[in-house]
């Protein structure tokens, strides 16, 4: 177990450390978002390699994180591509101003990697020697991952089709999967998440890898997602404060009455 969480370890290092300096010649940090998924892969693929547990599972790991992380990226690239950089990194970059290229290795790159360790923390755990082969929940797990996937691939392309419209431009998005939540693909991302683990709770170490949905439902609803795209979306948006007042924040449910 000690060697799969070392080398998954030296393989985010090496591949954050690329991924800065690709931001440096680009002068773009954005693309930070685009190898978040890419990261998980590559965990994903460690761990498939170097762990000794029941191949089923590590296979099984393998592919919903890698279906997962490489959709993700593609999604963001296609987002991103020909754009100017994300406003936050425009931001940072104007506070820090000369500073920038050391403080983003840091606080953006540096981060980011850490975060991804711990949240692979389920997939690396399930590959201990001890693992068992598949059961129940994990059948469970995998049944909640994938209802995530499509959950947030389907908001996701929601999103693209409607943001491709210029007659949208200043419209909220309020039809479909975003009539139920304001933020349908967070919702996805954290159900892919919690099936991750479930699927990983069936070994001894696994288990203790619940602080990766917890840190990540955590990060999306009270850190990162939900509240700086929200405080964004209220300076945007003339219309987004009457469907902050009918839709539900995260969890899908029908709306309130206008």
């Amino acid at each position: 177990m000690t060697e799969t969480l070392t080398a998954s370890a030296g393989v985010i290092a090496v591949f954050m450390v690329a991924m800065w300096v690709l931001s440096l010649i680009l002068r773009d940090a954005s693309i930070v978002d685009i190898g978040w998924g890419i990261g998980f892969a590559l965990v994903a693929a460690v761990a498939g390699v170097l762990g000794e547990g029941d191949a089923g599972r590590r296979g099984l790991l393998f592919v919903v994180v890698a279906v997962w992380g490489l959709r993700l990226a593609l999604h963001l690239w296609h987002r991103q591509v020909g754009k100017p950089e994300d406003f936050r990194y425009r931001l940072m970059r104007k506070r820090h101003g000369d500073r920038f290229a050391v403080v983003s290795a840091f606080t953006v790159f540096g981060l980011q990697g850490a975060l991804m360790w711990i949240v692979a923390l389920p997939v690396q755990l399930a590959a201990a020697a001890d693992s068992p082969k598949l059961g129940a929940v994990a059948v469970v797990g995998v049944i909640i991952s994938v209802f995530g996937f499509v959950f947030e691939a389907v908001a996701d392309n929601q999103l693209r089709r409607f943001g491709t419209d210029p007659a949208n431009h200043d419209r909220v998005l309020d039809t479909g999967l975003w009539r139920y939540t304001r933020h349908p693909n967070y919702f996805g991302d954290c159900c892919v998440w919690w099936g991750i683990w479930l699927i990983a709770a069936e070994t001894p170490a696994g288990r203790y890898g619940i602080i990766a949905p917890i840190l990540m439902t955590v990060l999306l609803t009270r850190v990162s997602g939900v509240p700086m795209l929200e405080h964004s979306m209220a300076k945007r948006r003339p219309g987004y404060s009457g469907y902050v007042e009918r839709t539900s924040r995260f969890f899908p449910r029908p709306p309130r009455p206008s």
